[in-house]
């Protein structure tokens, strides 16, 4: 049985995800989100990347009894007020967290990495049906781009309009709710949350910076983060867009190619 919370203890949250080693995304720019928000970050190895600022050269997936004994120590343990889950690479290591989330009470936040920021891919395309059959109903957020929508739902959006008509074909999958990310639609970016029943919009200046390596990896890490503090999915998602939007904004050039997000923006701004 997990011991009590102290409260000198913050809240715990578990990234299960792939290595970048050029820190800009996966579980690297997970547990600098967390660490930024106040949280414990913790993580699962899922996958190892070769990764810098041009592109991802290439990936290796762990075994799945490493990842599942991951899982068992972590949780066993310490637990979790809040799990999310990135790039998680092949059916079989799909399969493998989805057990183990199926039996969690914590929120968990997905984010279904099929790409990585430069197009490289992070997911095996047979583990594509397996995504949508095992892991998005343990979701109790998922947070798709564009893209991965229309590689779960076969819906292409192409404006504003399509969004809602994506987010429940995406509910149809088995997640509580939808945050469906419009930031690559033309004009001003707009995300949607929904749960099928209530509607969130969430607007944001589009911002002049190409270094935007991580966004959906930060994104999803502070939403998880933010449930683990109490906050309801609506203002989860509002606080972690307000926190993105900052990171994005102060964004800084590294190597040759797109730079990261800057998970420190606030301290920095703090002085």
């Amino acid at each position: 049985m997990t011991p009590p919370l102290s409260p000198l203890v913050p809240p715990r949250v578990l990234t299960v995800a792939g290595s970048d080693s050029g820190g800009g995304a996966g579980i690297q720019a997970d547990l600098k989100t967390m660490l930024a928000l106040g949280v414990h970050g913790m993580s699962v190895v899922a996958a190892v990347t070769a990764q810098n600022s041009v592109g991802v050269q290439g990936y290796w997936e762990l075994p799945p009894e490493a990842v599942r004994a991951q899982l068992d120590s972590v949780l066993g343990d310490i637990g979790a007020q809040a799990v999310k889950t990135g790039m998680l690479a092949s059916p079989v290591l799909v399969e493998t967290v989805a057990d183990v989330l199926a039996g969690v009470a914590a929120p968990v936040v997905v984010d279904p990495v099929g790409v990585s920021k430069h197009g490289d891919s992070l997911l095996a395309p047979e583990a594509v049906g397996t995504v949508k059959s095992r892991l998005l109903p343990t979701a109790t957020v998922v947070t798709p781009n564009l893209w991965e929508v229309e590689q779960l739902t076969g819906v292409k959006v192409e404006g504003e309009d399509d969004l809602r008509r994506a987010a429940d074909a995406v509910l149809g999958l088995g997640p509580r709710w939808a945050l469906i990310k419009g930031g690559h639609l033309p004009g001003e970016p707009v995300d949607l949350l929904t749960d099928g029943v209530v509607e969130h919009r969430y607007r944001a200046e589009r911002l002049d910076n190409r270094h935007t390596h991580g966004t959906g990896c930060t994104l999803a890490s502070a939403i998880a983060s933010y449930l683990a503090r109490g906050e309801d999915v609506p203002r989860a998602v509002e606080l972690a867009k307000a926190y993105v939007t900052g990171a994005i904004a102060n964004g800084f050039p590294l190597g040759a190619g797109i730079g990261p997000v800057d998970h420190a923006w606030s301290w920095r701004a703090r002085g």
